[in-house]
């Protein structure tokens, strides 16, 4: 599975607004990584802000 379907799952199955941090630890994932995809998700325009930090599946 690709970091950023990972992203995406950690984040769906939450079901509430994440930060990267949060995401890595519940993903097991590493942090820079989870930054990376969600700069690419983010240009992608998958994933939106609510708040300031913190992010959600489009």
């Amino acid at each position: 599975m690709d970091i950023k379907e990972k992203v995406l799952e950690v984040m769906r199955a939450e079901g509430q607004p994440l930060n990267a941090g949060k995401i890595a630890e519940l993903g097991d994932l590493d942090r820079k990584a989870v930054d990376r995809a969600m700069a690419q998700l983010k240009k992608e325009e998958k994933i939106v802000s609510p708040k300031r930090c913190y992010w959600t599946p489009a």
